[in-house]
């Protein structure tokens, strides 16, 4: 499962926090004039006036790099904005609030460079001291994110429980990374109440049905596949061609070959099926006993191999059209199998009251290919023939 995650940009440092820092006359009135300037969207001027400050007090430094980074990042520099921010938290001269807020402004600055394990320190650290009120359950969802993007699937799954502890409504962004995460550990029945979940949110998304399916394939919940994959049909769901196939191929594993066979005959309409869709399809009309259908299927089988005549003879056979079994069974001159022809041939003439041609026959199929099927025929039509002859004379 591919996923994507975009950091958002942060502007969290409007002018109203310098009252929060006590800063130099002469740092405070660079700065006022720096955010006036940011606040007209002059940000190369405010960024100027700020690497214009001279300040000597460790704490107005730290604080003009923490505006700096703002500025720097509202400006796509983000490199430089790293830099700032970086230094910002790691003089520890922010304390409190702001102190976290830098921090927080670092992990995403971090976060969205691809620089994901130091940013993925930083949140935790923000997650373990956040200040009241500060949206902690976020912080959990970025730490999932970046274990993600990590392929640390373990890791990724315990930030998403944290984060679930908070008991928000159902999201698609957590529930995607729980999802992939329980795919990647092989946890499929544990995905499986995860994808209904997603399902509950998005309902008319495929991909998620699918992966419904797949995951109850993997766990041999057959019904429950079937079920699953019916239901996504039925809402409206396109299914590929190959969605189809596994439609009827779970038909027919249910008991269900009728329907197995009509989703094939549908494909079929679509496009020009090929030999292999063809005898599938006929092998579900005939385990449905739809002897017609199943016989109309093979018949167009044996037009791209003619070995499946055989299989047309022996349903016409068994429905009693003996003279069409014989015509189907002309069709296999020369070809492999040839006892097995020749024993169908005897079957069918015998039942047309051919019976020395049906003798014949039966001795072919013997000196071919000795059975007891053939022998038991020859000595059933030679008392025959016995018999018949004895009434005569």
């Amino acid at each position: 499962m591919k996923m994507k995650y975009i950091f958002i940009g942060l502007l969290w440092l409007y002018a109203s926090t310098v009252s929060a820092v006590e800063l130099s006359r002469h740092v405070a009135a660079q700065v006022m004039q720096a955010q006036k300037q940011a606040e007209q969207q002059h940000l190369e001027q405010a960024i100027e006036t700020l690497r214009a400050v001279t300040a000597a007090k460790p704490q107005d430094q730290a604080y003009v790099a923490l505006l700096l980074a703002n500025y720097y990042w509202q400006n796509e520099q983000s490199k430089q904005a790293i830099v700032q921010a970086r230094y910002a938290v790691t003089s520890n001269q922010l304390k409190d609030e702001l102190g976290w807020s830098a921090k927080r402004m670092l992990a995403d600055l971090l976060a969205n460079d691809h620089q994901y394990q130091e940013a993925v320190t930083y949140y935790r650290q923000l997650a373990d001291n956040a200040p009241a009120k500060k949206d902690v359950s976020q912080l959990w969802l970025r730490i999932g994110q970046i274990h993600y993007l990590l392929s640390q699937w373990q890791q990724a799954l315990d930030a998403i429980s944290q984060y679930q502890h908070f008991q928000l409504p159902d999201a698609v962004t957590p529930l995607s990374i729980q999802l992939g995460a329980q795919i990647q550990l092989t946890r499929y029945k544990a995905a499986i109440p995860t994808i209904k979940r997603l399902l509950a949110l998005e309902p008319e998304q495929r991909n998620w049905w699918l992966q419904l399916v797949n995951m109850e394939l993997k766990t041999k919940q057959f019904r429950s596949a079937l079920a699953s994959l019916e239901l996504a049909r039925l809402k409206g769901v396109k299914l590929s061609e190959q969605n189809l196939k596994l439609l009827a191929s779970l038909y027919a594993q249910n008991g269900i070959p009728e329907r197995a066979a009509r989703v094939m005959a549908e494909l079929a309409g679509q496009s020009s099926p090929t030999l292999e869709e063809l005898t599938q399809t006929a092998y579900y009309w005939q385990q449905a006993k739809e002897w017609d259908e199943a016989t109309e299927t093979w018949q167009l089988a044996a037009q791209h191999d003619k070995k499946y005549y055989r299989n047309v003879a022996r349903l016409q056979l068994q429905q009693g059209n003996y003279q069409e079994s014989l015509d189907a069974l002309a069709l296999l001159q020369g070809h492999a199998q040839a006892a097995d022809i020749a024993l169908l041939r005897t079957q069918a003439l015998y039942k047309l009251n051919q019976f020395e041609q049906a003798l014949s026959q039966a001795k072919k199929a013997d000196r071919i290919q000795p059975s007891s099927e053939a022998k038991s025929w020859i000595k059933y039509l030679t008392q025959l023939h016995e018999y018949r002859k004895n009434r005569e004379s």
